[in-house]
């Protein structure tokens, strides 16, 4: 097997500005800090170094290797002690389960997976849901670490959608709606 290069020695994303920070880089200005060698590009699941890794790394996984690999990051995110470390990859993961759910949107960006994905178990639309609430209210997590607040707001828009479509809200019956409040 070869060795996984990480994504920031391979490539840059389209425009290559960071938009978020860690806590103690807030002071440096945006476009000079790298959190942990990890730069963000956008605000979708795959824009980040993180993300974009965790994908080349199912890619370069055994197939029914895949699954777990997801479960085990959205596993770690629910259940981290302090920081969210694999918050990112948590989120990435979220998308391909949600990709897999009626309403979802297939991953189509050259930073996620080449690869096809395996059938995800029903089971994991719950644990990516439960770890895409925690990283998206987290104080430890990426949440609060955007710098421009419009960029903040796609990214839990991002999240919102994944969310909604991994746990669409109840049916309304036509009895229910019928009945008066």
């Amino acid at each position: 097997m070869s060795e996984i290069q990480p994504l920031n020695q391979r490539f840059r994303g389209p425009g290559a500005a960071l938009r978020r920070v860690s806590a103690p880089a807030a002071r440096m200005p945006p476009t000079a800090h790298e959190e942990n060698d990890m730069g963000t590009w956008g605000t979708g699941p795959f824009d980040n170094d993180a993300a974009a890794d965790f994908a080349g790394a199912l890619d370069a996984a055994e197939p029914e290797r895949r699954v777990v690999m997801v479960r085990d990051v959205l596993v770690r995110t629910i259940e981290a002690k302090g920081g969210l470390e694999d918050a990112d990859e948590a989120v990435a993961g979220a998308a391909l389960v949600a990709a897999q759910c009626p309403g979802g949107e297939p991953v189509d960006t050259d930073y996620g997976p080449q690869q096809p994905m395996p059938a995800f178990p029903d089971d994991l639309r719950k644990l990516a849901d439960e770890a895409l609430a925690r990283t998206a209210t987290d104080p430890c997590g990426p949440a609060p670490n955007w710098v421009d607040a419009e960029d903040a707001e796609q990214w839990q828009a991002v999240l919102a959608r994944l969310r909604a479509v991994l746990v669409p809200p109840p049916a309304i019956s036509a009895s229910d709606a019928e009945r008066p409040a």
